[in-house]
């Protein structure tokens, strides 16, 4: 048996392309939360999150042997999720599904407890969270992509221009006008 833990998912990938199932399942495990929370604040809904991430890990596993380590594996996967997210995307579009995506503090499970608020802040609390998911869903979608990797993956402006493959200028310009979009959006909103 192979100490699977021992290894990064760069070298994991050449087992995988191999079709060790153990090595996949444990590249899976340890990338699950990051492909699932990426679509889950994408769409914010759980079964598209689920769906994405099943996609996203077959497709994983049908191009592990066309795989390079050019650039560290989360990048390439990152690149893999947002561009499973934007077909899902206009896949939805097709069928005239509106989407109201979303993300925010505690939307991937993580709630951070209050110092025992009344119910009136509660309340209050309440509603500006989902104004801001609300509005957060109204974004175009690269907008909304780059802010996720951003913000909630902590991506660099490189890093995020490599997935999405466009220019920094060009992310730098997204992040401001999903930015800007927010603001003009809370502030007609609250």
């Amino acid at each position: 048996m192979m100490p699977y833990d021992d290894l990064t998912s760069e070298e994991l990938m050449p087992l995988v392309a191999s079709g060790d199932k153990r090595a996949f399942s444990s590249l899976m495990a340890r990338h699950r939360n990051t492909v699932y929370g990426i679509a889950y604040r994408f769409f914010k809904t759980p079964q598209e999150a689920e769906d994405v991430f099943q996609e996203v890990f077959l497709r994983v596993w049908r191009s592990a042997g066309k795989y390079q380590p050019t650039a560290q594996f989360s990048t390439w996967l990152y690149t893999v999720t947002a561009n499973q997210c934007k077909s899902e995307l206009a896949s939805l579009w097709r069928r005239k599904v509106r989407l109201i995506g979303s993300f925010w503090a505690g939307d991937a499970g993580e709630r951070i407890a209050p110092t025992t608020p009344s119910s009136e802040e509660t309340a209050a609390q309440n509603q500006q969270a989902e104004q801001v998911r609300s509005s957060i869903g109204t974004l175009p979608a690269k907008q909304r992509l780059a802010l996720i990797l951003s913000r909630f993956e902590g991506l660099s402006y490189e890093e995020i221009a490599a997935v999405m493959d466009c220019s920094i200028p060009t992310v730098e310009s997204l992040l401001f006008r999903a930015k800007n979009g927010l603001k003009k959006y809370l502030s007609n909103n609250l």
